[in-house]
């Protein structure tokens, strides 16, 4: 689609970067989602001749991401990215559930405009905080032409949607595309491209997408030392519709709860394996019984099967 004028959409989600803590020494004990987003964008710099529009569409720590939210998300972007004079859009978001948002909107938007999530790992009370600049990034990101499709830009790098991982739990630089590597960097302002930005065809789109409260269930459980069948048997009986297993390595599983998860799938519950590892990817051999997510993590590859198996 052409684009004729440099719209930025700015779409608040709440999250850390929005949040208050009662002292500027304080980037523990803060409250997320305190600050509006048009506040957040105060003051920052935009590249010239682009031109934001804020809108609130939650309030929330990103802990507590739900369906329904990720679904208005969704249905809000898809809205904004069929208007001609909207170049991008950047998302404000929490950065503890940042990947898996940022995945669902890969899968369900396959956007040829740049859909740019970003947040911050200090509140905005904090005395050094990382927000604005993370902010001013992605907006500089989502108004450069180069840019397409969904990621991530935090700290300065720029992460596809399809590799980003939260890898660290309180440093700034908190996120990683592991051995893929980064999309890019932003360095004042200006996009340095490293590789290609990754395609994708929507495997369900937004109108296509049934109320939240018909999302089929997926959950996820860990293979570890001594790992047992249990909480399979809990969840099948508890009328789970999709099962992935973190497992060891190369998406290996101890044999107990391999029984159990072959069992669920003879009894009709789709079953995926992923690794627990921050790095690599599950390789399919021609022995395996539970297949394979390949190239996904287990939280994204939870999110692919719950879109296969939506009406």
């Amino acid at each position: 689609m052409q684009v004729t004028a440099g719209k930025i959409v700015v779409l608040g989600t709440g999250g850390t970067i929005a949040g208050r803590a009662a002292s500027a020494a304080d980037n523990v004990g803060y409250r997320a989602g305190e600050v509006a987003v048009d506040e957040l964008l105060r003051g920052l710099p935009v590249p010239p001749g682009t031109r934001l529009h804020a809108e609130q569409v939650a309030q929330i720590d990103s802990k507590d991401m739900d369906f329904a939210v990720w679904a208005t998300l969704a249905g809000r972007c898809a809205h904004w990215l069929a208007q001609d004079d909207v170049a991008g859009i950047v998302v404000t978001h929490g950065t503890d559930t940042m990947e898996e948002t940022a995945y669902f909107l890969h899968c369900v938007l396959a956007p040829a405009k740049p859909v740019v999530l970003t947040g911050a790992m200090r509140p905005a009370t904090s005395a050094a905080p990382d927000g604005p600049q993370n902010l001013a990034d992605a907006i500089a990101v989502a108004a450069d032409p180069q840019a397409r499709g969904t990621c991530v830009v935090f700290a300065g790098t720029v992460h596809g949607a399809p590799d980003v991982q939260k890898v660290h739990s309180y440093r700034i630089d908190a996120f990683s595309s592991g051995d893929a590597g980064p999309l890019a960097f932003v360095e004042e302002g200006r996009l340095r491209v490293l590789r290609a930005w990754p395609g994708a065809d929507a495997s369900r789109t937004v109108p296509t997408l049934p109320r939240p409260a018909a999302w089929p269930r997926v959950e996820i459980v860990m293979n570890h030392a001594g790992a047992g069948r249990a909480i399979v048997d809990a969840l099948v009986k508890d009328g789970v519709a999709g099962l992935v297993v973190a497992g060891t390595g190369n998406g290996t599983v101890n044999h107990a709860l391999e029984a159990g998860l072959l069992e669920a799938q003879q009894h009709g519950v789709a079953v995926r394996r992923a690794s627990r590892c921050a790095q690599g990817r599950v390789l399919p051999t021609p022995a395996d019984r539970l297949p394979a997510a390949v190239g996904l993590s287990p939280v994204k590859a939870r999110i692919a099967l719950m879109l296969e198996l939506m009406p």
